[in-house]
């Protein structure tokens, strides 16, 4: 990979530390990686209680809700969103109730994404978590994607990267063509990408199915956090080449 294509696939990051519990130590660190004389990421993404300690970091933050259970509770996506939102949260990212959409309940992910939309307003990017590798294969990814995008989400991501497979290039390309057909939206893949060369492989299949240079911020993230680390080490011992 060149400096430039490291470069890029760092500006793609959602920096993200979800663990419970955690500690403030841990929290400064992740900002500290946030900017650095590598590049920026695109945003750093927490539990929304540690939302005010990253605000400094320069970059949007984006905090999630109904995180990680995917619970089928509207009323309660809603309030955790709007109350992220209303601490400096300028992106949310929901995991829809996927348990029962996989057991036939159709119309579960679209009541969460409308109602986390309601909650939070149109100026705030909404990316609708799908927990791809849980659901009965593509057809159910793309149906679960549909109806996300339909409600109101703005992303569609793969994973919590807390239940079962996390993102997959096959997951990915499905959300990508749910994407394309709409005609809007973005994609974030998310859970288990820890290495530059995987980045890599995300990003060219985003322009590959999308067309050249339409992995950008506005439109693609990669959720991660050892990711960053690899990624600014590489580019500091090229510099030093």
């Amino acid at each position: 990979m060149t400096s430039d294509d490291l470069r890029r696939a760092l500006s793609l990051v959602d920096l993200t530390r979800l663990e419970r519990p955690d500690d403030a130590e841990a929290i400064d660190a992740l900002v500290a990686k946030a900017a650095t004389d590598a590049g920026r990421v695109a945003a750093i993404c927490v539990y929304p209680e540690w939302i005010e300690r990253v605000l400094g970091a320069g970059v949007p933050v984006a905090a999630v809700a109904n995180f990680p259970a995917g619970e089928d509770d509207p009323e309660l996506a809603a309030r955790e969103a709007a109350g992220a939102v209303a601490a400096g949260a300028s992106e949310i990212d929901v995991v829809v109730p996927w348990r029962a959409f996989a057991a036939g309940d159709a119309e579960a992910v679209e009541r969460i994404v409308a109602a986390t939309r309601a909650a939070i307003g149109d100026g705030v990017g909404l990316k609708a978590i799908l927990e791809t590798g849980s659901l009965d294969g593509p057809e159910a990814m793309r149906a679960a994607a549909e109806r996300a995008l339909g409600a109101g989400a703005d992303f569609l991501k793969t994973s919590t990267g807390k239940v079962g497979p996390g993102a997959s290039l096959e997951a990915a390309r499905v959300l990508l063509e749910v994407v394309g057909a709409a005609g809007h939206g973005g994609v974030k893949a998310s859970g288990g990408i820890r290495t530059a060369e995987q980045a890599a492989e995300y990003v060219a299949l985003a322009d590959a199915v999308m067309g050249p240079g339409w992995a950008a911020p506005e439109r693609f993230r990669l959720g991660a956090s050892a990711l960053v680390d690899d990624i600014v080490a590489r580019l500091r011992g090229a510099a030093a080449a």
